[in-house]
């Protein structure tokens, strides 16, 4: 099991980034949150399978019809760092 946080930035928020990312990680049995950052980005803090966050990562670069992402940026989180066990919207 690895960590992540990644901070996805373009046009990424009013355009159901977050509702996409949910999905996807449920679909992939990640455990984490996403939520919108006052900036406009978006944060995705998750853990799991490196296989499983890779594949999360290829989802985040393209995002869902209506979004354009220009960057997402990437850095390692402690593992064993407090997440829920499922993943959700953090609001």
């Amino acid at each position: 099991m690895i960590a992540c946080r990644y901070v996805i930035s373009g046009r990424v928020q009013g355009v159901g980034f977050r509702w996409f990312v949910m999905r996807e990680a449920g679909r992939l049995e990640l455990e984490g949150y996403v939520q919108n950052l006052p900036d406009g980005t978006v944060e995705v803090l998750v853990r799991g399978p490196e296989q499983a966050l890779s594949e999360l990562e290829r989802l985040l670069r393209r995002g869902p019809p209506g979004a354009r992402v220009e960057y997402v940026e990437k850095s390692d989180v402690p593992h064993d760092m407090s997440l829920p066990k499922s993943f959700g919207i953090n609001d």
